[in-house]
């Protein structure tokens, strides 16, 4: 299994394919063509990420030492950005993800070609994954 770190370099490499920040908008937007739909029972108030744009759900599980996560949004973009995440933290052990820097956020431009709103609201994806995370540290 990849370290959360290898994961985030591969998509850093996968964004330095592109030439401008259409093609990256693009390219997150395939990216959310892929992302599962979530089975509407999750979509509560208890699992929508606060911060965000368009609504969007996350739920995540501890099996075998390992969280998994499965996610949802209203904007295709919001569903790449979930897609991306989940790349990065399924698999993983919950300390890891809670002490998790993404930097591939800053390192792909995310931070700084998002609207402000999706910035945020992708800051706050970060977060809930992280807090789901955290509920299983040290159990």
């Amino acid at each position: 299994m990849e370290t959360i770190e290898e994961i985030q370099n591969q998509i850093i490499d996968d964004f330095s394919l592109f030439e401008d920040w259409m093609s990256k908008y693009e390219y997150i937007i395939d990216l959310g063509k892929k992302l599962e739909p979530l089975e509407s029972q999750y979509k509560t108030e208890e699992n929508m990420v606060l911060g965000c744009q368009s609504p969007a759900w996350i739920v995540g599980e501890l099996r075998d030492g390992k969280m998994y996560y499965k996610a949802d949004g209203d904007a295709v973009i919001t569903k790449g950005m979930l897609y991306m995440l989940l790349q990065i933290v399924n698999g993983q052990k919950p300390e890891d993800i809670v002490n998790a820097d993404f930097f591939f956020v800053k390192e792909i431009g995310l931070d700084k070609n998002l609207s402000p709103s999706r910035a945020n609201g992708l800051a706050s994806m970060i977060d809930r994954i992280k807090q789901i995370a955290s509920k299983y540290v040290n159990n």
